[in-house]
Parts: structure tokens; sequence; C-alpha cells
């Protein structure tokens, strides 16, 4: 991979252009820049108040980082010459690549010589503002932006987006989030968002790291992201976007790039330990918890605040959550009512009232017997006064207190305010310096609380392999095997199936239900949806029911298939296994049968899946309970769930040049140590595949 060194920390910069050109000298003046910056005009004699440079030829030496202002066919030019001086790397500004789309061939053209003319001097972009770096004031950057130059040994988080203008929004944020770099990407032509993450990981005034992804770019460099950033504990969100059809199709126009299926996209983030946020807000806040904190080792919070009804606030915010709000032990409660009157009542969260508001050494008291029973992560929900009406002079002591409480312990904490606009970003940056996080909006901090646990809990794990490489599309003829096919092949490989008799009428079907035993179910094969097209009967029990059921469908004109019926049967799964572009083979568990499609009660994972990730899934569905005995009913057969879905991902792997599509709707699940059986199953494979 190539070193962005020399781009991404450069101590001479090269601007070619005019505005825009002017607009990165203005910057880099203002921040500081310390290196040299060479302005290169053909006609103009300074751009910027410096001495422009005719040509890269004539500049006094061979610039670190670039920033090509010019239009799209010049851009390619001035690439190619600044590869052959040996430069470091160059952001490209000029738009008119590949995100005009596939009707501009001549875009797509450029971007292809774009490419050729880089060489392995690494560029950004096309169509992107570049980067900011706020710890050496060195600013490949075009326009405003709102952050602020890191003072000596201060630290950061780094934030990488395709987008330019959500990175200036970004910058814009006035909550406290000390920024060490932003970069954009554009169309990740050459360099990409992983590529990009990598380099600034290595930066050690680089804390934590955020990635607005619109399109991966690399799936191999998003797995190298996050084992570098386990190994340097330097922790990762991201906010995909794509979830809806027109999200997809903005992010497809803007950048070029591959949104991807958002429940495999989704998969990947979690596989890799990166939390996933689903708005800018949350992504802030959890960049601002993993600044000051870094992950949390588990999902248990506590809340104090000095109002009930703000206790019921941050209790219903962790609702659907997978942080709790644990309950104190007896011992834990005594401790803390020792510290407050007998008319509070002792819970978490807590509501610790106001009898003891302003008093520092009760409020140390009872927050330091709360932080003492061991929460992950401990809250304080506290929002300021307005500073032009009101005073805030009383609200110092609880901080105080609170700071005491956390330091004693070594206790990791968060002051929430309930309304953004109650924390200002002065008073953000004096919690920071305290060790406490400041968070702003209740669902936000809890949205944070979540993704750092959820980081801590993956780095807890072993590292994830790496995805099974995607095929790609089918090319060619693609045939669909008939369930008695494809059970013979589920079969051969490790998966039960019930038995059964591939037979041609209806007195064929009534002799093979004798030699299996009944009741028996019956199918017209060679259909993909048979339910809907009414072609199964179950629960035959008898060879005058088999015979009617099978003289009619008799009549749909396929050959019949009549198999034993599963006894006792739990719950019905579904496992279904496709080849996904970018992701390869995507895996989807969940609530099977007729109504798969309405409970949409799913999971996703990527192969290959452990037998851990496997079984976590399955807990994790909303149909859970009917597995672990549900009202009296026996517990199912977990052990064989899992080894059928191995056997299947097995499969699928062992086959993945072979086989599109594979699903077993439904697996039925017997009881504990009877089994779990493929009752009917649909293969989608290339019509020249011998598997």
């Amino acid at each position: 991979m190539r070193s962005l060194e020399r781009l991404l920390r450069p101590r001479s910069i090269a601007v070619f252009g005019g505005g825009p050109a002017a607009a990165v000298i203005a910057q880099c003046d203002r921040m500081g820049f310390a290196g040299e910056i060479w302005p290169v005009h053909p006609s103009k004699a300074e751009v910027g108040g410096r001495r422009a440079y005719r040509s890269i030829a004539e500049l006094p030496g061979t610039p670190d980082a670039a920033f090509v202002a010019v239009n799209r066919h010049l851009t390619v030019e001035v690439v190619r010459e600044l590869a052959a001086a040996g430069a470091g790397g160059a952001v490209c500004y000029a738009s008119g690549f590949r995100e005009a789309g596939s009707e501009d061939a001549e875009g797509e053209a450029l971007q292809a010589g774009l490419i050729t003319a880089a060489g392995a001097m690494p560029i950004l972009g096309p169509n992107c503002y570049g980067l900011i770096n706020y710890g050496d004031g060195a600013l490949l950057w075009p326009d405003q932006h709102g952050g602020r130059r890191l003072a000596e040994g201060e630290t950061g988080v780094a934030i990488v987006t395709q987008s330019s203008n959500i990175a200036i929004n970004m910058t814009m944020q006035r909550r406290g989030l000390p920024l060490a770099f932003v970069a954009t990407a554009g169309n990740q032509a050459q360099t990409g968002l992983s590529e990009l993450a990598l380099g600034l990981l290595d930066d050690p005034r680089v804390t934590a790291l955020g990635l607005h992804i619109e399109g991966f770019d690399s799936l191999s460099g998003l797995e190298a992201v996050a084992a570098k950033a386990r190994d340097l504990k330097k922790p990762v969100v991201a906010m995909k976007l794509g979830r809806s059809a027109e999200a997809r199709a903005a992010t497809l126009s803007h950048t070029a790039s591959l949104a991807g299926s958002d429940a495999a996209a989704a998969a990947f983030l979690r596989r890799l330990g990166i939390a996933r946020l689903d708005s800018i807000p949350a992504f802030l806040e959890a960049l601002k918890l993993l600044h000051v904190t870094g992950p949390l080792e588990g999902f248990a919070l506590s809340s104090m605040s000095c109002s009930g009804g703000e206790a019921s606030v941050m209790a219903d915010a962790a609702e659907g959550r997978r942080v709790t709000y644990r309950a104190l032990t007896p011992e834990q409660t005594k401790t803390v009512k020792a510290t407050l009157g007998p008319l509070v009542t002792v819970a978490n969260p807590l509501d610790y009232h106001t009898f003891i508001w302003g008093d520092e050494a009760a409020m140390t008291a009872t927050f330091s017997a709360m932080v003492a029973a061991g929460f992950d992560l401990n809250l304080l929900v506290l929002d300021f006064p307005r500073a032009d009406r009101c005073c805030d002079t009383d609200w110092w002591p609880t901080l105080n207190a609170f700071e005491t409480a956390l330091k004693t312990d070594a206790a990791k904490g968060a002051v929430v305010a309930s309304l953004p606009e109650n924390l200002s970003e002065a008073q953000a940056t004096d919690l920071m310096s305290r060790g406490i996080a400041p968070l702003a909006g209740i669902d936000d901090a809890l949205a944070a609380a979540e993704a750092a646990a959820e980081i801590g809990a993956a780095w807890q794990r072993e590292p994830p392999l790496p995805v099974v490489a995607s095929t790609g599309a089918a090319v060619g003829a693609t045939e669909v095997l008939d369930e008695a096919a494809a059970k013979v092949l589920l079969a051969r490989h490790g998966i039960a199936v019930p038995e059964g008799r591939r037979v041609k009428d209806a007195e064929d079907a009534v002799a093979a239900a004798t030699e299996l035993g009944f009741p028996v179910a019956l199918k017209a094969l060679g259909l993909a949806h048979k339910t809907e097209a009414g072609a199964v009967r179950l629960h035959l029990v008898d060879a005058g029911a088999l015979h009617k059921a099978a003289r009619e469908l008799e009549a749909l004109g396929k050959t019949l298939y009549v198999e034993r019926m599963v006894a006792a049967p739990l719950a019905e799964i579904i496992v279904g296994i496709t080849c996904e572009p970018p992701f390869g083979l995507v895996m989807t568990l969940g609530s099977g049968g007729e109504l798969v499609e309405i409970l949409r009660d799913t999971a996703t994972l990527l192969l290959p899946a452990t037998c851990g990730e496997i079984a976590a899934a399955l807990a994790g569905l909303r149909s859970a309970p009917l597995l672990q005995g549900y009202r009296g009913r026996p517990p199912a057969d977990l052990a064989a769930v899992v080894a059928a879905i191995e056997a299947m991902q097995c499969l699928a792997i062992a086959e993945a040049g072979a086989i599109l599509e594979l699903e077993i709707n439904p697996l039925i699940v017997c009881a504990e140590g009877c089994g779990a059986f493929a009752a009917d199953a649909l293969i989608l494979r290339k019509e020249t595949a011998d598997v």
C-alpha cells in the first residue's frame, strides 16, 4: 500500500489554479502552517500574496502535497507532471469525472486517465475538497471550516468522509469535539476511505476515527483498518448511508461508489467492531465519548439526576438498546441510601432530588456510592443555565462532586445535557479537561454509550476472519435445482433432511408413503414458491388422504415428492445464503415458514461466521424464546440448528463459484436431542456446475 505520509503531513505544498488555490493559502496562513507554499499559475505573478511559478519545473523543490484546482482535463496533465517530479500526493478538486454517471463517457475516460497519470503517487478525489491537518496547520482545503489548530501535545479525532459539504458541517460543530484531521475522499478513484483511515490511525495525535461512508472502497481495506484500530486501541465508528432507495441513488450519482446492501453493510461493520451510528449528532457524540473514555468494558450504565422526570427520560432512552441500567444490589442500595434523605427512593436511574443540591460534600458521597457499584459508564444529567440570563455558580459543586467520585474509583463518566444548547463549547471543553465526556442530547448520548460498549465487546472477541470474496454476478445460464435434488446435495454435506421419495403418480406416492411411514407431506416439484401455487399438502395421515392429494397435484403437471413429516416441531427457521457484491457470501437467519416476509425477524451475517456468531444471531431474534423453552415447552435442539447452519455455510463456501443462492425454509427445529431438519430447500446454481 502506498504511503500517505507526505500528503497527510506535508512540509511543502504546491497549489494550482486561481480562487480555490488562493483560498488554500489563506487557510494555511490562518492555521499557522510553518512549511513552504508554492503557487503555480501560467499567467499570474502572484496568488494569495505569494509569488507564483509558471510550471512545476520552476518550483524550488518537490512538493510533499499539491492542491490541484484546475479544469478536469488539465487536472490529468498536472497530476502526471507531479507524479513524474516525485511529489508526495495531490488533491484533485475538479468534478466531471465518474460521478457524472455512466452517460458521460468522457468523465469515465478522464477518471481512468487520472489514475494512470498518478501512478504510485496518492491522489484524493477527484470531486473533493481535500484534507485538513489541525495538528500541523496544513490545509489542502479551499473553503471555510470551523475547527482550530491543536495545541502542542493535544489530541483529537479524525473524520473521513466522501462528502466535502458534510465535512464542512462537521467542522462547524460547537459540541467541544476536538478534531485532529478531517479528510474527504470524493470519488475514491485511487485512494479510498480505508487507505486514508489507515494513514490517519498511525498519527499519535489521533485518538479515535469516524467514517462517514457512502460507498465502500475496499472490504479488505476496511478489514485492515479494523485490525490496526484494534491493535492501536483507537476505536472506529461509522455512519453508513444507503438505507433507502433514494439515499442509494443519491450516493451513486454523487460519488460513483457502490453503496451496497444495507443489511450486509451493517453486518460487515458489526463483524469488524466498527460501531454504526444513524445520525450526524450521534456520530459526533460517539466520537467525543470515545475520545475521552475509549471503548467501554460492558453495557452497564448508571444515571444520576436531581429530577424524577429526567430519570424517567433516561430510562426510556435505553429501551430497545443493548445498554442497560443494572439494578443495584441490596448492599449497594443500602450504601447509596445512607447518603440521602429518607424521602428518596434509591434506584438506577437515580433521582437524588434537590435536597443535597449545592452541598458538594453530600453530592460527593452520593455520587461516590453510585460509582463504586462498578458500572461501565456513569452518567450525570445536567443542563447548564443560559449564560445571557442566568448564573451557573451552583452547578459547579455538582460537577466537582462528580469528578471526585469518578477519580476516586478510576471510573468512566459523562455529563449528559438533555438539550444540546444547554451545554456550551466552553463547558464541554472544561469537562473534557477533567476527564469527563460532555454529551449533548439524551438519545444521542445513549447511542454513543451503546457504540462504545459494542466496540469494547468486539475487542474482547477473537479478531474476525476475512470475508469470503464475492465472485460477482452470474454469467451465462443458471438453473434452479428442484427440492428433491437440492435435498440430496444438502444431505451429502451433512444437513439432516426428512426421508423422502420422488414419485411419478398417486399410486407410486402411496407405495412410497407406506414404506416411509405416515404422516407424510406431498409436494409438486419444479416450483420455487410451492405454497403460493397450492403445490404442498401436509399432515397426510393415511393412504386415502394421500391418494386424493396426489391426484390434485398431478394436475399441475409436475413430478411429485413425498416425504415423512417431522415429528413434534418446536420452531421454523429460514437460512439463506446469497452472493452479494461487494460483500461476498451473505447469510440471513430468521423466523421461517410461510410468514417469513411478514415477520421480517432476521439477522444477517457475512461468511465465514463462527458457531458463536451463529448462536448469537439466533439468540438475538425476536422469536428466540421459541428456541429456549417458551411457556413450558422443552428447549430446542440449538446444537443441531447451529450444526446445520455451519454445514450449510461450508457447502456455500466450498461451492462459491457454482452455487449462487442457497435457502432452507423452513429448517424445522425439534426438542433438544431430536435434531433439526431441512423441510424445504432452494438452490440456484450455474447450469454447468457439478456440485
